[in-house]
C-alpha cells in the first residue's frame, strides 16, 4: 500500500512537472513575436556597435634581459667588508633586479609621461580618430584638435584645458602599453595597441630605445656618485688595506660606467623586434554580434515569463 502511494506521488509530480513545461512553451510561443522583435533589435544594434568601432593594431616586440656584468662590489664587500666597517664605510651586499626595476620604469606615470610629450604624442592619442588604409595616415577628429589653427579644440569640464594634461597622459597611455612575462624563460613581450598600425610599431621600438637609455642614465649617475663617494673616504683614510678597497672599487665602478656607455641594448635585448601588424587584433565584431544577439533573446525570453508570471498572481 505504502509503495503505491509512493508511485501515486512520483507520477502526479511528473505529471504536474509536465504540465508546467507545456505550459512554459505555451507562453513562450505566445509572445514568440514579442521575443523575435527584441531579439531582431538587439542584433542590429550589436552589429551596429560593432561597425562604429574602429580598428585597433597592436605591434609587439620580444625581448630578454641583458645579460649582467657581475659586479665586484658584492665581491669585494664580503671579501673586506670587515675592513670596510672599522673605517666606518659600508659597502653594501644586496643585488638590484634591474629587470624588474626596468619594468616598474617603463610603467611608471614620470616615464610615460615624459616618454609621450618627448616625442609629441598628444595629438595622435587623443585626437586619432581612425587609420585610413588607403593612405596610411591616422585621420583626427576636428573637434579634439584643429589641424588648421593648430590648437586643441576639445570640451572639457570646468577648471581643465583643452590641451590634455600629464596625468590625462599617463591615464591613456599606461591603457595601451601591455607588458606579458614569461616565468619559465624570463622572455618580456611589450605591446603597443594603437589605431595605426605604422604608429604602433614605431611606439613600441621608441619605448625600447628610450627604457634602455633611461636605465643606462639612471646606473650612470649612480655610478658617479659612488666614484665621488669612495674618493671623498680614499682621501681620509690612511690604512693601507683600505686604500686598496678603495682603489678596487673605483676601479670596478670605471669599468661599470664604461660599459654601460658602450652597450646600447643595456636592460633588454630585442629577440624578435616589432614589425607593421597587417591584422587587427581589436574589436572582436563577431563575437560582439553574436553575445549581442543572444544577449537579446535571453531578455526578450525573461520578459515575456515576468509579465506572464505578473499577470497570473493578480488572477
Amino acid at each position: 500500500m505504502q509503495n503505491q502511494n509512493e508511485n501515486n506521488f512520483v507520477l502526479d509530480n511528473k505529471v504536474d512537472h509536465d504540465v508546467d513545461l507545456r505550459e512554459l512553451f505555451s507562453v513562450l510561443w505566445k509572445g514568440k513575436w514579442i521575443i523575435m522583435l527584441f531579439t531582431i533589435v538587439f542584433a542590429v544594434a550589436s552589429v551596429a556597435y560593432a561597425l562604429s568601432k574602429p580598428n585597433i593594431y597592436t605591434a609587439s616586440v620580444l625581448l630578454a634581459p641583458a645579460a649582467e656584468e657581475s659586479s665586484a662590489m658584492n665581491g669585494l664587500a664580503s671579501q673586506f667588508g670587515g675592513l670596510a666597517s672599522l673605517a666606518g664605510v659600508s659597502l653594501g651586499s644586496g643585488s638590484t633586479d634591474k629587470t624588474g626595476l626596468a619594468m616598474a620604469v617603463l610603467k611608471s606615470r614620470q616615464f610615460l609621461t615624459s616618454f609621450v610629450n618627448r616625442h609629441d604624442l598628444k595629438i595622435p592619442l587623443f585626437a586619432g580618430k581612425e587609420w585610413d588604409i588607403h593612405t596610411g595616415k591616422l585621420i583626427l577628429d576636428n573637434t579634439v584638435y584643429d589641424t588648421k589653427q593648430k590648437k586643441w579644440t576639445r570640451e572639457v569640464k570646468p577648471g581643465r584645458l583643452s590641451e590634455p594634461s600629464d596625468w590625462e597622459v599617463y591615464k591613456l597611455f599606461q591603457e595601451l602599453v601591455l607588458l606579458d612575462t614569461d616565468k619559465k624563460t624570463g622572455m618580456i613581450t611589450l605591446s603597443v595597441e594603437f589605431l595605426s598600425p605604422m604608429l604602433a610599431k614605431q611606439w613600441v621600438d621608441w619605448l625600447v630605445l628610450d627604457l634602455n637609455k633611461e636605465m643606462r642614465e639612471k646606473d650612470s649617475r649612480e655610478v658617479d656618485r659612488n666614484i665621488n663617494y669612495l674618493k671623498a673616504n680614499l682621501e681620509e683614510t690612511n690604512l693601507a688595506d683600505m686604500r686598496t678597497v678603495f682603489y678596487q672599487l673605483i676601479e670596478d665602478q670605471l669599468k661599470t660606467k664604461m660599459l654601460s656607455q658602450v652597450r646600447e641594448e643595456y636592460t633588454f635585448k630585442t629577440i624578435d623586434p616589432a614589425v607593421i601588424p597587417e591584422d587587427k587584433s581589436k574589436p572582436k565584431r563577431a563575437l560582439i554580434c553574436v553575445l549581442g544577439t543572444l544577449l537579446g533573446g535571453v531578455f526578450s525570453i525573461l520578459l515575456v515569463l515576468v509579465k506572464y508570471f505578473m499577470r497570473k498572481s493578480e488572477e
